[in-house]
């Protein structure tokens, strides 16, 4: 089981190790540290897609550039999707592999395309036919990545690569395209879709001395899924416990603040009817009349979410035998604000991750500076910064100022009760 936010430590042998750096991401090796050269191969522009229609097609116009001086005989790019995206025809110069989430990944699609096509020095080009992208039912806040090379990638290692049987695309010259800066470009696709997030409380019951087990849940109902990015958390599970009790061992991403426990989300999307189970083990003190408990989102203001009547549920408490102290009862959650303060995504069983480093998740990066197709919503990542979302075969890198090399620390993905 991966170690929570606030429970985690970097080395201090690691972090003397690290430097100014960028993230290995997507197969795709990043650029020197110092070095600004462009690359040979580069794309041009790609904006962010708005407005997406669940079911629709994904138009993604992609060209290549070749900023050298010398002719680049055979080119490859490579796509990846978030689940909420697919690739429902791939041709048959292409590989499509199937990724499952792992660490705070999604599951994703990656296809890799190769062209035999000699791209000449200041000639744009396109696939004669745009590489096919659809968003699924289930589409809502997604990203593709493109990267372009002169080398093939590797494909990721947890994933099996199987050729594609649509017709094979070729690179034609563009009368457009422009010189481009970048080999990569993460590019936020965002649909018309909506999210009901749901959580459920516990009724205990039992008498003065009693350990009782709680278990309370949180489920995206959906139909939309939704990435909770760690540096951007759409909500946490706050849990009230009722009165008269105490707590013998709160769920591992569960941590106190004051008499309420926040619960994380943050290790793995909230995807379509995904459970979050968060178990507490709790002593019965004494019997206290009305003693009531709380299970509550921390933000009842999502944008995506458009039932709020089931943000809330209650936790009882039924004491047998005792005598009964004074009233209590508890409300529980905080209207507004959003985000986890600390902890990830529940669940109370499984083997205790490895240590790591934390850092955000975005799209691919490099030392030499990665496009990022942006947008005003509040869905996408803002700002023309380089991504930084480790994908194939990492998907924690802490990247820290100074000179020195990368260092990327996998933590398994925890699994949750369902």
């Amino acid at each position: 089981m991966p170690t929570p936010p606030y429970r985690r430590r970097v080395p201090r042998s690691a972090i003397a190790t690290l430097g100014a750096a960028g993230l290995v991401a997507l197969g795709a090796t990043p650029a020197a540290v110092g070095d600004e050269t462009p690359p040979s191969l580069a794309l041009g522009d790609i904006k962010p897609i708005t407005g997406v229609k669940p079911g629709s097609p994904v138009d993604l116009p992609v060209t290549v550039v070749n900023n050298g001086t010398t002719t680049v005989e055979k080119v490859w790019i490579k796509y990846t999707a978030t689940r909420g995206l697919a690739f429902p025809e791939v041709p048959s110069n292409c590989q499509k592999q199937y990724v499952g989430a792992y660490d705070e990944m999604p599951e994703r699609w990656i296809a890799i395309c190769a062209f035999d096509k000699a791209v000449k020095p200041g000639v744009a080009y396109k696939p004669q036919k745009p590489f096919a992208v659809k968003a699924e039912k289930h589409a809502f806040d997604d990203e593709i990545w493109v990267t372009v090379t002169d080398y093939e990638p590797s494909p990721d290692e947890n994933s099996n690569p199987v050729p594609g049987t649509a017709p094979e695309i070729e690179l034609i010259e563009s009368p457009t395209g422009g010189t481009g800066s970048t080999d990569r470009f993460r590019v936020p696709v965002t649909s018309v879709n909506t999210a009901d997030y749901k959580v459920t409380g516990a009724a205990l019951r039992g008498k003065p001395g009693d350990t009782v087990t709680m278990k309370v849940t949180f489920t995206n109902t959906g139909p939309g899924w939704v990435w909770s990015r760690p540096e951007t958390p759409w909500t946490s599970v706050l849990v009230t416990l009722p009165a008269g009790t105490s707590v013998v061992k709160p769920d591992f991403y569960c941590k106190a603040k004051g008499k309420v426990y926040n619960c994380g989300l943050t290790t793995r999307p909230q995807e379509h009817l995904e459970t979050a189970t968060f178990t507490f083990k709790l002593k019965i003190d004494k019997k206290v009349a009305g003693a009531k408990g709380s299970v509550a989102l921390s933000n009842r203001k999502l944008p995506f979410d458009p039932d709020k009547t089931n943000d809330t549920a209650p936790i009882t408490l039924e004491v047998t035998g005792g005598e009964t102290g004074a009233t209590g009862g508890t409300t529980g959650g905080t209207d507004g604000g959003s985000g986890s303060t600390g902890g990830s995504s529940g669940g109370s069983t499984g083997s205790t991750g490895s240590t790591g480093s934390t850092g955000s998740t975005g799209g691919p990066s490099s030392a030499g500076g990665a496009g990022t197709a942006t947008t005003g919503g509040n869905l996408a990542t803002t700002g023309a910064s380089s991504p930084t979302l480790p994908i194939a075969g990492a998907a924690a890198a802490a990247v820290v100022t100074g000179a020195g090399t990368i260092l990327v620390v996998r933590r398994r993905r925890a699994r949750h009760d369902s």
